[in-house]
């Protein structure tokens, strides 16, 4: 058994394992967030009338869906921020064993 923990603690096993489980959580979390919350606040602020992801430009027939992008974008931007500090605030990064 101690040489199952050691391999784990060596292996970086329990952060990999953490991040997976929290990311996917966290994910959907955020995803709600900004499409529920920040999506609409910034298509009021920019005069689209709540909804962000209605931004299209038109170029003869074709249609560029930047507001999605920018959506996606802020998705990744919040859920990078909240993994960060959250490893951070929670000493996760202490728990793999640093390699000599």
């Amino acid at each position: 058994m101690k040489n199952f923990i050691e391999f784990i603690r060596t292996q970086g096993v329990v952060g990999l394992a953490v991040g997976f489980i929290l990311g996917g959580a966290v994910s959907a979390l955020v995803a709600s967030i900004v499409t529920d919350l920040i999506n609409p606040l910034i298509g009021l602020a920019i005069g689209n009338l709540g909804n962000l992801n209605a931004l299209v430009l038109h170029i003869g027939r074709t249609n560029i869906t930047y507001g999605r992008f920018i959506s996606v974008a802020l998705n990744f931007a919040i859920v990078a921020a909240v993994v960060y500090f959250g490893v951070t605030w929670l000493k996760l990064d202490k728990l793999d064993k640093k390699k000599e």
